[in-house]
């Protein structure tokens, strides 16, 4: 009996087991090939920038003061305008420098006639010495009179020029051209006694300064890979900045870099740097916050990859590829950095290589795996790229 149920157990099992579905793609024994979206390598030329923080400042400033004492007349000019070069802003009550000028004409003419009246003495004088008689004493005492009233004469006419000076001065005038401030004074004002009362400011803000800092570790990299880009390519342009306004477009006008501080601050450890951009529009505005983007260079044959596609272990960054025959291969790649959805990467790429960018965690190298839908051919066009931190 037991042998005859023995029997019919082992055909029922055998039975079991061919009905059983088998799989058909396997990585070992029972276990199924693991499924992994991908993207397509696209080896481009990819632009290097750093994006940070600058504030804008004017690119010339002058304070308009008042150089004599007087009172306000009238404010000529309309307060937040453009101004030229000596537009006049303020006029001060002259009376007083009038005055003190006609005075110092008086003085002139004085002086002149007192040195026309000595240079005749003197003339006599010589006639009188040649007949010999006259001492040589008073020869002496007439020419050094003439001498010193011709000195005179000059005291007094340096004297009516810096009244006219001070005279010019009540009318103010614009030093440089720019826009003008709010005026600091309103008529009737008693300015310049004592001091020179400032009346306004004027800026220059066509063009613009953006002051910002960069890290020693920054500023030494972008100077790196200018001078790499010098030998392989030749002169080329100065380091390009470019400032996005708060809507996050860039501002039409780019502006270059034109100081760099010889010093790094000890607070920060950064240097400062400045640019300098055109602003015909006096859209930009001094004091303003903004974000600029420093193109330093660009990256040739590089990859722009999504960021999910990026591991690292102890030797470095590596990512994961579908080869020709289906399996997966560790490639060694470089980080220059990322834009604000891809890694910038270097390394053993080609052109239409399959990065796994989804299912990681369920691969390995060297094992199969299965692409869930093949991307699209081609690659989207350059995207501005931040340099690596």
């Amino acid at each position: 009996m037991l042998l005859r149920a023995a029997a019919l157990v082992v055909p029922a099992l055998l039975l079991g087991a061919c009905d059983k579905p088998a799989t058909q793609s396997v990585t070992g024994p029972g276990k199924p090939v693991p499924e992994v979206a991908v993207v397509r390598a696209k080896a481009q030329s990819v632009p290097l920038t750093r994006e940070l923080v600058g504030r804008l400042a004017a690119t010339r400033v002058a304070q308009v003061r008042a150089r004599v004492a007087g009172i306000i007349l009238k404010r000529v000019y309309i307060e937040g305008t453009d101004v030229k070069a000596g537009d006049v802003l303020f006029r001060i009550d002259p009376a007083q420098l009038e005055a003190t000028l006609h005075a110092q004409e008086a003085v002139l003419t004085k002086a002149e006639a007192d040195a026309a009246n000595a240079a005749l003495t003197a003339k006599r004088y010589i006639e009188l010495r040649e007949k010999r008689t006259l001492s040589e004493q008073d020869l002496d005492t007439a020419l050094a009179n003439e001498r010193t009233t011709a000195a005179a004469v000059q005291q007094a006419q340096a004297n009516v020029e810096t009244a006219k000076l001070n005279l010019s001065y009540a009318t103010v005038t614009a030093p440089i051209a720019g826009r003008a401030g709010r005026a600091l004074v309103t008529e009737g004002a008693l300015v310049g006694q004592n001091e020179a009362t400032q009346l306004t400011t004027i800026e220059q803000i066509n063009p613009i300064y953006v002051n910002f800092s960069q890290s020693v570790s920054e500023l030494a990299e972008i100077k790196k890979t200018e001078s790499q880009a010098r030998r392989e390519l030749g002169p080329r342009p100065e380091t390009k900045v470019e400032i996005l306004l708060p809507d996050g477009t860039p501002y039409p006008h780019s502006g270059t870099i034109d100081f760099s501080d010889m010093a790094v601050d000890p607070s920060t450890g950064a240097v400062s740097l400045r640019a300098i951009v055109a602003n015909p529009s006096k859209r930009l505005l001094p004091g303003m916050f903004v974000t600029l983007r420093l193109t330093t260079g660009q990256i040739d044959n590089a990859f722009l990859l999504p960021q999910a596609v990026l591991l690292r272990d102890e030797t470095g960054a590596y990512l994961l590829a579908v080869n020709a025959e289906g399996k997966v291969e560790r490639r060694r790649v470089e980080v220059h950095g990322m834009t604000r959805e891809d890694w910038i990467l270097t390394g053993p790429l080609a052109d239409g290589d399959r990065v796994i960018v989804a299912g990681l965690q369920k691969v390995k190298p060297g094992i199969e795996a299965r692409v869930a839908a093949e991307p699209a051919e081609g690659a989207a066009a350059p995207r501005p790229a931040q340099a690596k931190p």
